[in-house]
């Protein structure tokens, strides 16, 4: 019998159990804690390299979150049984794992880490994502290397004005919020929602009531490295050499280092900063060892002194602009002739070309993973390829920065497209293809995608635009907050604050820290900043296209929807779905029935669609007293006709029905196959339908007895 040396911490949080336990499972990684909340189960390890690589001039931080299928008791579809390459979901909560963790190790510590989240159990109640972030802040605070941990997460629901804690996956289907942020003892760090055109005020409130909710969850991870916690790292930090090099390079070349960064253009300033760069380490000894591994990190620290410097003490930036200025903004519509919906968006250097395409809900991507398997009727996918910013790169399968920034702009459309199938049956598909950029490509893309919905005729319930903000922030005190950040601002700067929604609320809300925290004042004063300019932003978009087209594109097919009786299904598929494929053929039409009745007809013809309904309409409906219809002379008989009508439904006129005077033979008049135009008379005392042929006038189907 082993015995493990477990350490387990618990609390209640949220109105459920939170447990944080150690030392019995993965116990050779560096360091592995296994969290639990309520029924659903993450384990989270950390594994860092001894040493950095000699020539490491960058920290090799990766993280992978990844799903079991065994955690909710199914076996994975397809021919293939093993879990495969990562998932959407996977990929985005990897992502919302890194981000509030990355800029909390030294910036001299260049070793690789790896941090593993596998989901063991999850009891589709409590999600996993915040959980494999609580997990993965504990794997890191027990594992002894330099972090400056640990964060907390928590996920914000907001129904009836109320904020709801961690809410259940039931409860996130009636809330108008869904945020997740993650911080440290000192503030935030990562935000990440989608919103139901919230208000500023409203947002920002559920951003701290996470925060202040998360505050216990810090204690316990505390708790629990106290207690369990590895022997801490020595922390590493640049040599003495590193703060002379930056020095002289100040020194020496501080003022051509300010003349590039007022350069406009991005590609001109970019390779004049190339240059500096390779005259800047030419002027390294190759023999000083110290010199030649810090020497990029020294560039990249001067570039950040002159950039912030330069907006803090003149309120100009890069491009000349001031603090709340938005670049200029360009935007087209209807720019592809043969799109269903398409807009070119152009703000500054950013360029983003959305299409949109209609589908059938035939169209719709099927989910499969741990969840019951579900279809997406919108899709959004962004591409950003290397052209956009002037570069030669390998074209290939979307990163993971493509998938989260597509992502974003899903969550700010999102909540204003039609929910109602019936008036809006439509899959949509959204593709965003970055033509140019610098800076918050994903806000253009969000702008594009709006315009280019409305192209299409979708009915948004209003327009959608999206902003960046970014922040420079000082020791001193000094603070900067800047509206529609550059490239350079952006990777310079301390913080890429985007935010998403029409003129009445917020849609969507994204933020990451690059320093160790801001205050709730800065967040406040961001909110507002980026709500003037998304208003500005609106204004420009007007101007193309200031809401939905009446109609759909022509060119997008045209759908009907209609119900029949959940008896008739059957008769309407048939055998082996005989009688739906033979509809399909003959009207040249896409069908779908859905198992409450519901019929989809999509075609690009009318008349096609007219076709399809008459025909389901023939098999479905019940003959009506008094009503008239076109039927098929099946049978003849001594005593009358057999007519088949509707359908399938079939009704005999009696001899005595056929004509108005009496004949001797049916068949005098008519043969088998004939048209003919029948009146509906009821039901005789078996229930078989009577028709009559003599009330009718056959020539133009009028009734006679009117």
């Amino acid at each position: 019998m082993i015995d493990f040396k477990v350490c387990r911490k618990e609390m209640e949080w949220g109105g459920r159990k939170l447990v944080l336990e150690t030392g019995k499972i993965a116990r050779q990684a560096t360091g592995a804690v296994v969290a639990k909340y309520g029924e659903t189960e993450v384990i989270a390890t950390v594994v860092a390299a001894k040493e950095a690589k000699p020539d490491q001039d960058f920290f090799p931080l990766t993280v992978n979150y990844q799903e079991k299928y065994y955690a909710t008791g199914k076996i994975p579809g397809g021919f293939n049984k093993r879990e495969g390459k990562p998932s959407e979901r996977e990929i985005l909560i990897s992502r919302l794992i890194d981000r509030p963790i990355r800029p909390l190790f030294p910036d001299a510590f260049k070793n690789e880490v790896q941090i593993v989240c596998t989901v063991l159990s999850h009891d589709q109640k409590n999600d996993s994502d915040i959980v494999s972030m609580v997990a993965a802040s504990a794997a890191l605070a027990v594992s002894g290397i330099p972090f400056l941990g640990p964060i907390g997460a928590a996920k914000v629901g907001y129904h009836k004005g109320n904020y709801i804690l961690n809410p259940s996956m039931e409860q996130q289907t009636t809330s108008d919020l869904e945020l997740t942020v993650a911080g440290t003892e000192e503030g935030v760090l990562m935000v990440e929602s989608e919103a139901q055109e919230l208000s500023e005020e409203t947002m920002l409130g559920a951003v701290m009531f996470g925060f202040e909710n998360f505050q216990s969850v810090i204690s316990l991870i505390k708790e629990l490295a106290a207690e369990a916690g590895k022997e801490k790292w020595e922390e590493p930090k640049f040599p003495e050499e590193y703060d002379a090099l930056s020095a002289r390079i100040m020194k020496d070349y501080g003022a051509r280092y300010e003349a590039a960064f007022a350069i406009t253009d991005k590609l001109e300033r970019g390779t004049m900063l190339g240059q500096l760069a390779e005259e800047v380490k030419a002027t390294v000894d190759p023999e000083n060892e110290v010199e030649m591994r810090y020497v990029g990190d020294a560039i990249e620290n001067v570039m950040h002194h002159t950039m912030r410097e330069k907006v803090l003490s003149t309120g100009h930036r890069i491009d000349g602009r001031d603090t709340r200025t938005v670049r200029p903004i360009s935007c087209e519509v209807s720019v592809l002739p043969e799109a269903h919906g398409s807009a070119l968006f152009t703000r500054g250097e950013t360029q983003a070309l959305v299409v949109t395409t209609l589908g059938t809900p035939e169209d719709a991507q099927l989910v499969d993973g741990l969840f019951p398997e579900y279809k997406q009727d919108f899709m959004l996918y962004y591409n950003f390829p290397p052209f956009s910013v002037g570069e030669c790169g390998r074209l290939g399968t979307p990163g993971r920065r493509e998938i989260g920034h597509g992502k974003l702009a899903w969550r700010a459309i999102h909540p204003m497209l039609p929910k109602d199938k019936e008036i809006f049956p439509y899959s949509l598909r959204v593709v965003s293809d970055i033509m140019e950029s610098n800076g918050s490509s994903s806000m253009a893309t969000v702008c594009g995608t709006c315009l280019s919905l409305m192209d299409a005729g979708v009915p948004m319930k209003k327009p959608v635009a999206g902003i960046a903000m970014g922040l420079i922030k000082e020791d001193d005190g000094r603070v900067a907050i800047l509206t529609d950040i550059l490239g350079d601002e952006d990777h310079l700067g301390d913080m890429d604050f985007k935010v998403a929604g029409t003129k009445d609320g917020v849609t969507a809300l994204q933020m990451d820290i690059k320093i160790t925290s801001i205050t709730k004042e800065i967040m406040q004063n961001a909110l507002a900043q980026a709500h003037e300019g998304r208003i500005h932003i609106l204004g420009e978009m007007a101007k193309a296209i200031a809401e939905p087209r009446p109609e759909i594109s022509p060119k997008a097919p045209r759908i009907h929807t209609m119900k029949i009786p959940t008896d008739k299904i059957r008769e309407v598929i048939g055998t082996g779905g005989k009688v739906i494929r033979e509809i399909i053929e003959q009207t040249n039409t896409k069908i779908e029935i859905d198992d409450d009745g519901t019929v989809l007809i999509a075609s690009n013809n009318n008349e096609n669609c007219q076709k399809a309904i008459d025909i389901i309409m023939g098999i479905v409906a019940e003959p009506e007293v008094g009503h008239i219809y076109k039927g098929t002379i099946t049978k003849i008989m001594d005593f009358g006709a057999f007519v088949r009508f509707l359908g399938q439904t079939e009704g005999l006129v009696h001899i005595s029905e056929v004509k108005n005077e009496r004949i001797a033979s049916v068949c005098d008049f008519y043969k088998e196959g004939d048209t003919i135009w029948v009146k509906c008379m009821g039901t005789d005392n078996r229930g078989k339908i009577k028709l009559s042929a003599k009330r009718v006038n056959q020539e133009t189907g009028e009734d006679i007895d009117e």
